[in-house]
């Protein structure tokens, strides 16, 4: 009978409306959030927020006493918050899709940063993250029980720049004991706001590399991760930049990668050093880099790579942009042992139509699709995963 009651007192508690001014209630919502969710990897450790239930909803919640109104925005929605006690407001979203994604708070308007989450690079001054887990088929970016490889941090002197620069380089679990053998390298880029911290972070390129290796899916290798100068947003770089152009944007860092990164790798590090025992890819605007810098200087790369690219063409300029190159396939298919083209299902960026155009002017490509995501984190880890394969044998 006291265990129906206590059913019955719950229930009745938690299915009245919340009142954003009785604290005590909101208390009640709490235990109940915590009760029927799990805690997201992106939380700092020791916090309990954000959180994501057994239908992929994301919970959050936000210390702002002062605050007359928070929103969380998430996947391109705003969710409005309820205000708990000890001045803490609490959110929940639609169900959100599986896979990495950014979220921000607004008080009353303002940007305000979650000090529960990890921060990550995506938006000026860092951003939050909630990651919705998938099953068995997300195994491939989870850390799993086999030798890891180890993440470097790296620094180099650009004499483009005048100044030191970060990279992380990832060397395979084999390399410290393997004093005499050299490797291939593959240089990988992110996109647009984001920086060297993106593979290595909300990529898990570390993850990734160290399933592929361990199940001898692909070669072993090295992978560098360097910032691309797009941190900055194409809106920001125009203010900083008056005059400049969409394709002068991280138009910069080419040299630097040809003057300075490429020569302080091969000094460094014990690569092969040859075009052929080198690779580059990126995504959306870094995708838009590899071409500009593998494509006008074949004689660097041997395998090329775009995730969810951001191309200055469309499919039926490809035989005008990068001074024609396309229009001679046999010379091309020569040069270049794999051309990749990835992307998402739900996204648009004209992907599979270039590639499709490639195909029918005679050049040798590989379109790859991840089904069910879009320009975001679970395409490009499925991306990497579909092109490191290929490389180098």
């Amino acid at each position: 009978m006291l265990k129906r009651l206590l059913l019955f007192c719950l229930c009745f508690l938690t299915s009245v409306k919340v009142d954003r001014e009785t604290p005590w209630m909101a208390f009640i919502a709490e235990v109940d959030i915590l009760s029927r969710s799990m805690v997201s990897e992106t939380a700092k450790d020791g916090e309990e927020w954000p959180r994501y239930d057994s239908e992929r909803r994301g919970y959050f919640r936000l210390y702002a006493p002062e605050a007359t109104e928070v929103v969380v925005r998430c996947m391109g929605s705003d969710f409005q918050m309820q205000k708990g006690e000890k001045g803490y407001w609490y959110g929940v979203s639609r169900p959100l899709p599986v896979g990495f994604h950014l979220y921000r708070y607004y008080t009353d308007g303002e940007y305000a940063v979650d000090g529960s989450s990890r921060l990550y690079c995506g938006w000026k001054g860092g951003v939050n993250a909630i990651e919705i887990p998938e099953g068995p088929s997300g195994d491939f970016y989870r850390v799993q029980s086999v030798a890891h490889g180890r993440l470097n941090d790296f620094e180099y002197y650009s004499s483009v720049e005048g100044r030191q620069r970060h990279s992380y380089v990832y060397t395979p679990a084999e390399y410290d004991a393997s004093s005499g053998r050299r490797y291939p390298v593959l240089y990988l880029q992110h996109g647009m706001r984001e920086n060297e911290h993106a593979w290595a972070e909300q990529g898990k390129l570390s993850q990734i590399m160290d399933n592929l290796i361990a199940t001898k899916a692909c070669e072993p290798m090295i992978v560098v991760l360097d910032s691309g100068n797009i941190g900055l947003s194409y809106y920001d770089y125009t203010l900083e930049h008056p005059g400049v152009t969409e394709s002068d944007y991280g138009s910069d860092f080419l040299p630097i990668m040809m003057k300075d990164l490429i020569p302080a790798i091969d000094s460094a590090f014990r690569t092969r050093g040859t075009r052929e025992q080198r690779a580059m890819a990126g995504t959306s605007i870094g995708g838009r880099q590899t071409l500009d810098l593998a494509l006008q200087h074949p004689e660097w790369f041997a395998y090329i790579g775009t995730f969810s690219g951001s191309f200055a063409f469309g499919p039926e300029q490809l035989d005008a942009v990068y001074n024609r190159t396309f229009t001679d396939a046999d010379a091309f298919n020569s040069r270049l042992k794999v051309f990749f083209f990835g992307c998402g299902s739900n996204e648009d960026y004209n992907t599979e139509a270039i590639s499709e155009r490639l195909t029918e002017m005679g050049i040798h490509n590989q379109f790859y699709c991840s089904d069910g995501t879009g320009h975001e984190w679970l395409t490009w880890r499925r991306c990497l995963s579909a092109f490191v394969p290929l490389l180098f044998k």
